[in-house]
């Protein structure tokens, strides 16, 4: 009797009265295709907030094996509010401790996290959308581990303490990856026990697709003992109906299936092969590691010079191509020229080796924007040196560009090589800048890199020496200037001391060299780039040592002035700095009105930093293209060769103050006076405007609160807020012999503070006293003379002295104020009647062509005695007669 259905069977056994039982449970279920594999299982809390869980972590360990960090950022979110969630039942079955499978959770994330954040190269490679997931990610980690800091040390103690406490999360883990891998090659069947108090409990028993064997547990041995073989022939039938066994013959459709799937897939491969696309390979910090390095040589090969050469030619012509390994061509390549070496092929064969060398490493980096890696630049360095050692050891080695791969000679002295070691060191320099410029400026990284300049500038030199002895005046030209780019901004503390005599004057310092190199490429060079470039910077290295007058009359001579705006913007940004620098060395000798005339130009234009290269300024949206934004970013100078912002503005506004305090004072009435400095005026506008003005802080306002006691006369207040502890630790400090330029400007102060006295408060006085004048300036008597003179001579002071009493005679008094305005008005007035003549001569015309009558025009506009229009004009006629 089948268990499933009752047949009718008389048995009176035990066996067959519990077969009936079952029967009546279960004959109202009937199977389907769909309802085959369903299941009921209840489960508890703890399960549930298990799995949940570790789905969760199972998720986060697949997202960070592919580095997916914006995926992880979610699942961890997503993980912390589980945990949330099961915090009552965890604290329940786990005595308030936090489960050791979340805890190694949260230490692999946070090491994954650190390995990331440490990896910089790597975070330069990921997309914005994962480097802002990763910062993301990295705050909240550390923030919720805070919460978890013992349980984490502890568990970073012994982290395989509580691998058995763990068996309960794995065991839900492995049921949920087999639910995710689909359905399970083996049939379901459930089975009931009964509904009785002896039944047993449900049971999930698994069939083999291609299993013989029909035999089933059912989980009572009074049972299966009982059963018979007739039985199981019909238990075997009623299965092969209702669960739909796969029989034989599917079986074989499956495998013949399987057999096309794999011939498809095997001739897809080989048509790929073909193609030049094969296989997928590992890949290992973005380049494609081959299965096999190839051979450099046979065994049995001899090794000779022709033999090296064409293997050379053969690495080099795989240089560019699409699937090349860069970093394996450069080994290619070192491999090779050790191979020369020890088979002493020559040094001729050495050089071209050690040329190549230096191209590919060159060629390594894909981006021409980006920096070259550490590691690599270690490497040319080296290379360039023993390339450039071995040309300068061997001496009859000739390389240039216009040597040809036909007329190269490897065998004999001279020997020619294809190449230009010119070349190389521009552009070694222009990868040294791209480097310093990738490095924070504040780290010690960037003081790091810094050291290799010494390297780079032996390398200059070596290279300077080799094409002295070649003899060609442009590709001299063109290192000196190179090797004057180095040097110029540099400032030597023994031009300093020669100038005052403490050293020999045949002593060579950098003036000397830099007076030598740019001479050279005034006389030889033929390109006017060249040129400018050497005279920016020889006039920039002089007004760095002070010397004043030289920088003065080599700017003056050049006539840049006139024609830099048509150079290209590098050379721009040199004049600019150029400028910066001669208007601070104004400054330094007292030379006020040529100081803020060299500053002018950059100051007013409100973009100082951009117009030295040392950074852009924040613009508005569309002002700047990402391409624009990108080119100007390649221009800007290294962190070392900048020059102080806040120095060269409190300079110009110290200058403009200067100049521009005593002539407001001089023409205080007059309504057609001129700004001499818009920036400054700005400053001092601003300051008007503000209802209270608290006690300086910032440089500007040190320099606006000087303006205003200067204005007054009171040169101490002005000494004051300009020469302090906080304005000497910003601006004076960053001087040269900073106590001469402190001693100088109050010197100034009470000059033209004195100036600016006599200015306002001269229409006071019938005379004044040159002796009280010193008194109230703390000025010497032949200065306030020789300050007062000057004045008479430029018509400034209408006044005289008297020598004998040594006194200011006034001649006539300046107006009033009240008389000022009444002037003033008078002006007005008169433009005022100007602008009414000719509105009035206007309307007067526009009437006559419209044909109006003229005698009614005059009888309705015009009053007897009042015509002064017409009598005006009348007047001017007879004159003009």
């Amino acid at each position: 009797m089948s268990r499933f259905f009752a047949t009718g069977s008389d048995s009176e056994s035990e066996t067959s009265s519990e077969e009936e039982q079952i029967v009546k449970q279960t004959a109202t279920f009937t199977f389907s295709d769909d309802e085959e594999d369903t299941k009921r299982v209840v489960r508890s809390a703890k399960e549930k907030r298990y799995e949940e869980l570790t789905n969760l972590i199972k998720q986060i360990r697949n997202f960070k094996k592919i580095k997916d960090m914006s995926s992880m950022l979610n699942s961890f979110e997503d993980l912390m509010r589980a945990y949330q969630k099961a915090q009552p039942v965890i604290n329940k079955e786990e005595n308030g401790q936090t489960p050791k499978f979340y805890l190694r959770c949260l230490v692999e994330v946070e090491d994954f996290i650190n390995e990331m954040w440490e990896d910089r190269e790597g975070r330069k490679n990921m997309s914005k959308n994962n480097s802002k997931s990763l910062a993301s990610l990295r705050q909240k980690l550390r923030k919720y581990n805070k919460d978890f800091e013992e349980d984490i040390s502890k568990f970073r103690e012994n982290p395989d303490a509580g691998d058995e406490e763990e068996e309960q999360p794995k065991e839900v883990e492995d049921d949920s990856e087999d639910e995710e891998a689909g359905p399970p090659s083996y049939d379901r069947r459930v089975i009931s026990g009964g509904s009785g108090p002896e039944s047993k409990p449900t049971k999930v028993i698994p069939d083999d697709e291609g299993s013989d064997d029909d035999s089933i547990d059912w989980g009572s041995g009074s049972e299966s003992s009982s059963e018979s073989s007739d039985d199981e022939g019909q238990y075997q039938s009623i299965r092969e109906r209702f669960l739909k066994k796969t029989t034989d013959r599917e079986e074989e459709e499956k495998k013949e299936k399987k057999k096309e799937r794999k011939e498809k897939e095997r001739k897809k491969k080989k048509d790929e092969e073909e193609d030049g696309e094969g296989e997928w390979e590992t890949v290992k910090g973005g380049v494609a590691i081959p299965s096999e390095k190839p051979k450099m040589f046979a065994k049995d090969a001899e090794i000779d010079m022709n033999l090296v050469l064409k293997k050379l030619s053969e690495i080099v012509a795989a240089r560019g191509k699409k699937r090349t390994d860069r970093r394996e061509q450069i080994e290619l390549l070192h491999e090779l020229a050790s191979v020369a070496d020890a088979h002493h092929l020559g040094p001729a064969i050495s050089t071209k080796i050690r040329l190549a060398i230096i191209s590919s490493i060159f060629d390594y980096n894909p981006k021409v924007s980006d920096a070259m890696k550490p590691e690599y630049w270690s490497k040319l360095l080296d290379r360039i040196s023993e390339a450039l050692d071995l040309l300068l050891a061997t001496g009859d080695i000739v390389i240039g560009e216009n040597i040809t791969e036909e007329t190269e000679v490897f065998d004999k002295a001279p020997y020619r090589v294809r190449g230009c070691a010119l070349t190389i060191v521009e552009r070694l320099d222009e990868e040294f800048t791209k480097l310093l410029k990738e490095c924070d400026p504040h780290s010690n990284e960037y003081v790091q890199r810094l050291t290799d300049e010494k390297r780079v500038c032996a390398i200059v030199d070596k290279v300077q020496q080799f094409l002295e002895k070649q003899g060609n005046p442009s590709d001299l030209c063109r290192i000196y200037l190179r090797k004057v780019e180095h040097l110029y901004y540099k400032f030597d503390p023994l031009v300093i001391k020669q100038k005052k005599g403490e050293l020999d004057a045949n002593l060579t310092t950098s003036i000397q060299i830099m007076d030598k190199l740019c001479k050279y490429i005034y006389d030889k060079d033929v390109t006017d780039r060249l040129r400018t470039r050497a005279i920016l910077a020889h006039v920039y290295h002089h007004a760095l040592h002070d010397h004043w007058f030289q920088a003065r009359d080599l700017i003056l001579m050049s006539h840049l002035q006139e024609s830099i705006q048509h150079s290209d913007p590098s050379t721009q940004i040199l004049y600019n700095r150029t400028m910066a620098h001669l208007g601070l060395c104004a400054f330094r000798h007292a030379n006020i009105k040529d100081a803020h005339n060299c500053l002018v130009d950059l100051m007013m234009t409100g973009k100082t930093k951009e117009l030295l290269a040392q950074g852009l300024m924040p613009q508005r949206q569309h002002e700047r293209s990402k391409e624009q934004e990108k080119v100007e970013k390649q221009r800007q100078m290294p962190f070392h060769m900048h020059i102080n912002l806040e120095l060269i503005e409190c300079v110009y506004l110290v200058s403009a103050m200067l100049i521009e305090i005593p002539y407001m004072a001089a023409h205080e009435f007059d309504a057609r006076r001129r700004m001499i400095s818009k920036t400054f005026y700005q400053q001092l506008r601003s300051s008007e405007r503000q209802s209270l003005v608290g006690p300086p802080e910032s440089m500007r306002e040190h320099v606006v609160a000087a303006s205003k006691a200067m204005r007054n006369g009171n040169w101490k207040a002005c000494a004051d807020y300009i020469i302090n502890d906080k304005m000497s630790a910003k601006v004076w400090d960053l001087f040269f012999e900073a106590d001469k330029v402190r001693s100088m400007l109050i010197r100034l102060i009470k000059e033209e503070s004195l100036r600016t006295y006599l200015f306002t408060y001269s229409h006071v006085y019938a005379s004044i006293s040159m002796v009280t004048l010193g008194k109230m300036f703390e000025l010497e008597k032949p200065v306030v003379h020789s300050i007062i003179s000057k004045m008479i001579i430029n018509e400034e002071l209408m006044a005289s002295l008297d020598d004998p009493s040594q006194t200011v005679v006034m001649h006539r008094s300046e107006p009033s104020r009240l008389q000022s305005l009444a002037l003033q008005l008078a002006d007005k007035v008169n433009n005022l009647v100007d602008s009414n003549e000719r509105i009035f001569e206007m309307k007067q015309g526009s009437f006559f062509l419209r044909g109006g009558n003229q005698g009614t025009f005059r009888q309705n506009y015009s009053r007897p005695g009042q015509d002064w229009g017409r009598n005006r004009r009348e007047r001017e006629q007879q004159r003009a007669y």
